[in-house]
Parts: structure tokens; sequence; C-alpha cells
């Protein structure tokens, strides 16, 4: 009994270790693991997962191989050790429809998801990369899966073919190479080798994908920035209303007269720390969602218009007032996230009608907050909100099998 709750702590703390990122802590739990008990498949299958990020292939191979010799009648482990093998060998169409196998069988596999995601991202499905990618995070409670998966990059790993390697004393930890067969290889299809611009291209896009907050960090920091410019100009935490007319702010005589760039430069403009700092933990807190479900191009549409739209709105319903912050623009991010929970209510399960639920529950209770407390430009809100979620459903990238 005290030897099983050891193995388990061991594979909990590398399936934890994994998802964060943590790729040598994985390996050092599956090893202690492997010695406890040398003859387990899932042990095997997490260190080919916890060497595949190390980059350690002949180690992945072997463990892999290790995995199918132990569960030779088929079963989970085997056929996710079969997706790595094809993995390797940038079978990747292979390796996505045993993965889509595995998540069949074992649907909080959180590693199945993520390895997923990173498959169809490969093939250029970045809508339901994302979702996977989404999943992977929740089933992992946050987990992000960084730097698991091999580079773009070919990577050098040994053919197989004939018999597999014996694994001495039940352990994947050898490192010796299996002999090879050039002549037995499959041949790479020709999809699988993209010219030197598509590969710059497929390596920026990864690169941009490992940092799933970017652009919120970016407009976070952008607004920021601005504000304390500002507020060293105006020797205080607020902003002296000249300086924020004399840096952009919405106010509707100037735009009537033409000053229409005023309704863009007020979304980055705040009138107190308390102002900036609300709106940019709203966006801290929604934003990262909604770029990675549209992707980052469309996240910043959604951003950049819904913000515009409430401005307008503000400047046909109140036209006399000082306008500025960031609202509406995150109010469309808020639509544009109800949207999508709507919209994939059933790819979600039980998980997407609770977030549609929380959604509109937060949703009221911004809308009573700001029609009964003075001060709030509600009319942003209303706009950027719809305006977001009109957005939304035309940017709402098309995934095969989505029904509304």
């Amino acid at each position: 009994m005290e030897a099983q709750t050891d193995i388990q702590t061991y594979m909990n703390r590398g399936k934890q270790a994994l998802a964060q990122g943590e790729r040598r802590e994985a390996a050092i739990a599956y090893a202690h693991a492997a010695q406890i008990e040398p003859n387990n498949p899932a042990v095997h299958l997490g260190l080919a997962e916890a060497n595949l990020a190390l980059g350690s292939y002949g180690v992945v191979y072997m463990a892999s191989r290790k995995v199918q010799e132990l569960q030779p009648e088929g079963g989970v482990e085997s056929t996710m050790a079969q997706a790595l093998l094809n993995l390797l060998d940038r079978r990747y169409d292979r390796a996505l429809q045993e993965v889509d196998t595995v998540i069949t069988q074992d649907p909080g596999n959180a590693y199945a998801h993520a390895l997923r995601s990173y498959l169809l991202r490969l093939n250029g499905q970045d809508y339901d990369a994302n979702l996977a990618r989404a999943r992977a995070a929740r089933l992992s409670y946050g987990g992000h899966f960084d730097n698991a998966f091999p580079p773009v990059e070919p990577i050098s790993t040994p053919a197989y073919g004939g018999l597999p390697p014996t694994m001495q004393n039940g352990s994947a930890g050898q490192t010796a190479e299996p002999t090879t067969n050039s002549s037995q290889r499959e041949p790479v299809p020709t999809w699988s080798r993209p010219n030197g611009m598509q590969r710059q291209m497929i390596r920026t896009r990864f690169a941009i994908s490992q940092h799933p907050r970017l652009v919120t960090n970016i407009l976070i920091g952008i607004n920021v920035a601005i504000y304390l410019i500002l507020a060293f100009i105006s020797r205080g935490l607020d902003i002296d209303p000249n300086v924020l007319l004399a840096a952009g702010a919405q106010y509707g005589p100037m735009v009537a007269q033409g000053e229409y760039w005023r309704i863009f430069t007020a979304m980055f403009l705040h009138f107190n720390i308390f102002h900036i700092g609300l709106n940019m933990l709203s966006l801290f807190f929604i934003g990262p969602a909604v770029e990675v479900f549209y992707g980052k191009w469309r996240y910043l549409v959604i951003y950049l218009v819904s913000g515009i739209v409430g401005g307008i709105v503000t400047q046909i319903l109140t036209p006399n007032v000082l306008a500025a912050g960031a609202s509406g623009a995150i109010f469309g991010v808020f639509g544009a996230l109800g949207v999508f929970y709507l919209v994939n209510r059933r790819a979600l399960g039980a998980y997407g009608q609770g977030a549609i639920m929380n959604w509109v529950f937060w949703v009221g209770i911004n809308l009573v907050f700001g029609f009964s407390v003075g001060g709030i430009g509600i009319w942003d809100h209303i706009g950027g909100l719809v305006a977001g979620m009109i957005i939304a459903v035309l940017l709402m990238p098309r995934s095969r099998g989505r029904t509304l």
C-alpha cells in the first residue's frame, strides 16, 4: 500500500511539473516512479512525455516502445505511445488520429489535449488548436505545457523498423540508440517539408503562440505607460483635465469640430489611479481567454473597434462630456467572450452552460452599477459590449462540426 501511494505521488508530481513547463522535474519524478514499479506502462509513458520535452528523442523512442511491449493488446498508454512515435517520425496526421482516440477513451487527459493543440497548430488549424489548448489548461488547473513538445524545426530521431529494442531491467532511462534501417523508413509526405519562408512563418507563429498574454500585456503596458507619463506631468495620481485634453481625451465639441481622432486616443487615457487600476485588472483577467479563443489579431480588432464604437455612441448620446478610458474596449472583449461560450456551448458541455450563466450575471451587475452610479460612461460600456458581440460573431473562426 505504501509503495502504491509513493508511485501515485510521483506520477501526480510528474504530470503537474510537465503541465507547468518544469521538464526536468517531471523526468525526475517519473524516473523515481520507474524504480518503484518498472513494469507500469503509465510510468514509461510519463518518461517518454518528459523526455520529449527535454529533447531526448532516443529515450522517447525506447520508452514508447517499452509501453507497447507492456501493453501488447493496446490501451490508452499504448495508443499515446504510438502517437509520440509518429510525432517523432513527423507523421502528424497519424499522431493526431491516435491522440483523438486517447481523448475519446480518456477525455480528462490534459496532456492529450495539449498534444492535440500542438498537432492541430502544425496543420494550420489555429481555431481548433486554441480550443484544445484551453481544455488542456482547464483540465490541468491552469497548466500551459510550455516547451512540452519539439520545436518546429525537423528533429533527428532514430528510424524504427523490425523488432523493438530490449529495455534492460524494465527501465526507460537507457540512452543507447536503437539499430537504424533508413531503407525501411516511410517517406515523409511532401506537406511536412515546408520551404524556407513557410518554416519561418511557422516558427514565428509558434513563438507567438507560446505567449498567450502577449497582446493583453502590450495593451496593459501601453495604457499604464501613458498614465504614468500624464501623472508625472500632472504631478499627482489624478490627471489634470487640461492635460487629458492636450493628450487626446474625447470632448464632444472638439470632436464635432473635426477632431475625430480623439475617439481613438481617448481609449488609452484614464482619469485617476482607480480608473486605470479597475480597467487594467479587468483586462488582465478577461483578455487572455479571448486572445486564446479568437487569436491575437482578431482579439486586437475586437478590442480596438469596440472602443471606437463605444466612443461614437458616447459622442452621439452625451456629446458634452469629457470622456476617456478603455472601458468600451474592455466591454467589447467581455462581449466576445460571451459569444464564444454561447457558440461553443455544446462542445464545452456543462462547463459551457455554467460559463454562460456567470457571463450573464456579470453583465447584469455591471449594467446595473453603471446606471446607478454617476460619473460612469454607461453608453460607452453598452456601445462597446454590443459592438464586441457583433464583431465576435463576424470574426468567429469557422470550425468543422460547430453548431449554434
